[in-house]
């Protein structure tokens, strides 16, 4: 589990893809891995990779992580080349302030940025989401304005959100476009997408409330509670 708060950039010091994932080194982060051990999460541009080999002196720090093939469908991580840098946070401790939102670090896909709007020393950026396919529904029923979504793994406030042409807006303050790659990023540009959880299981609950036969239809439920009064006012029997 992370918050979103990003802590610090690595940089790409080798990548290796092939049929069966990919290799991927970050150095420049020892910042990160004064207590890290082999087996730790860590959040790569957004997704929760686990920590293969470290060495906390060498290239400023580096570590190893493997990349799955679902990682590489749904992430742009395959795409990225050394001497990028990335966003980089460590699974939230218990002791931490939770200043951020709940984040799995599972991306659910990738946008593209079609606007970079300057705002005094803000930064205003949309994203298209891709056209939904049957095996990848539309996730625009999750965003709404002021609401949350992670990009890149940063957990970010919505602005606006258009459902007609699948696209959000968020906006970043001066000290956000510092501490994350995403202010450097051109138009075109794909980021990695991670809608809130929360929304998701609350759907899919109401939809199995709704949807459901028998006694657990709403249906059932409703006509048990109403009959349930009128035995209790003495209109049944």
């Amino acid at each position: 589990m992370f918050t979103g708060l990003i802590e610090h950039l690595g940089t790409v010091s080798h990548i290796e893809v092939d049929a069966a994932g990919a290799t991927l080194i970050i150095s420049n982060s020892a910042a990160i891995l004064d207590d890290c051990h082999i087996g730790d999460s860590i959040a790569v541009n957004g997704c929760c990779l686990t920590v293969t080999e470290f060495d906390k002196a060498e290239n400023g720090g580096c570590f190893k992580v493997w990349l799955a093939n679902e990682t590489l469908e749904r992430s742009d991580l395959g795409e990225r080349i050394v001497g990028d840098q990335l966003n980089l946070e460590r699974a939230m401790g218990t002791h931490a302030r939770f200043g951020g939102h709940f984040v799995q670090g599972h991306v659910d896909t990738t946008a593209a940025i079609v606007e970079r709007t300057p705002d005094g020393d803000s930064l205003r950026l949309k994203f298209r989401l891709p056209e939904p396919t049957p095996s990848r529904p539309s996730l625009m029923r999750y965003l709404i304005s002021k609401g949350f979504v992670a990009i890149d793994g940063a957990s970010l406030t919505l602005t606006d959100v258009s459902d007609s042409d699948r696209t959000f807006g968020v906006m970043l303050i001066q000290h956000t476009q510092e501490k994350i790659t995403l202010g450097k990023k051109k138009l075109g540009v794909k980021v990695n997408i991670e809608v809130d959880m929360v929304s998701k299981y609350l759907e899919k609950s109401v939809t199995a409330v709704l949807e459901g036969d028998g006694e657990s239809s709403l249906r059932a439920m409703v006509e048990k509670v109403v009959e349930e009064v009128l035995v209790k006012k003495g209109l049944v029997d």
